[in-house]
C-alpha cells in the first residue's frame, strides 16, 4: 500500500496513502474537477504556512494548545466521501534533479509514462467511500483537468523520475 518516487531524485521517498485521509490537503473528488477545488489550491504554500504560524501564535497567547481529535460527525463524514490528494507537495519535497526528463508510472497493466509539469498538476485516487483502493490502487491518477476522469491511471505501484 505504498507508492515509493524514486530515479533522478535528490530525496527518493515512499507516500503512504493510507495516512492521507488525516491530511488537510485531501480534496473531495467531487470538488476535484471544480473551480471551487483549484482556487483553493492556487494558494501559496508560503501563505498557508504564515496563516498557520499566526494561529499557533495567537493560540499560545490564549490558551496552550490542545491536540484536537476528529469528533464523531468528522469521523462518520471522512469515511463517507472520497478523496484525492495533490502530488505537487510530494514531487516538489522529493526535488526533482536537472536531468530529468519525464516520469514513469509503473502499474499492473504496464508503464505509463508523463511529462513532469503534467505530473506537478495531476491528483492521486486515495480513498472511496473512506477506505483505502486495494483493487486497482493503492492510487489512481486523474489529471487536473479531469479529461481522464471516466478512466484513470490505475494500479500505480511506483513513480521513476527519468
Amino acid at each position: 500500500m505504498i507508492v515509493p518516487i524514486k530515479g533522478n531524485v535528490t530525496y527518493p521517498i515512499t507516500l503512504d496513502p493510507t495516512v492521507w485521509i488525516f491530511d488537510d490537503r485531501k480534496i473531495l473528488l467531487e470538488e476535484a474537477f471544480t473551480n471551487k477545488a483549484s482556487e483553493s489550491n492556487t494558494e501559496s504554500d508560503y501563505d498557508k504556512t504564515a496563516q498557520r504560524w499566526s494561529q499557533e501564535v495567537y493560540q499560545q497567547k490564549i490558551k496552550p494548545p490542545v491536540n484536537r481529535s476528529i469528533n464523531r460527525f468528522e469521523r462518520e463524514k471522512i469515511l463517507k466521501n472520497s478523496y484525492v490528494m495533490p502530488i505537487k507537495d510530494f514531487i516538489n519535497n522529493a526535488e526533482i534533479t536537472s536531468e530529468a526528463r519525464e516520469a514513469v508510472l509503473v502499474t499492473d497493466k504496464g508503464n505509463v509514462n508523463i511529462s513532469l509539469e503534467h505530473l506537478r498538476n495531476c491528483l492521486l485516487l486515495f480513498a472511496i467511500d473512506g477506505k483505502p483502493l486495494k483493487d486497482n490502487g493503492p492510487v489512481q491518477l486523474f489529471y487536473q483537468d479531469g479529461t481522464n476522469q471516466e478512466d484513470p491511471i490505475t494500479g500505480i505501484k511506483e513513480i521513476v523520475i527519468e
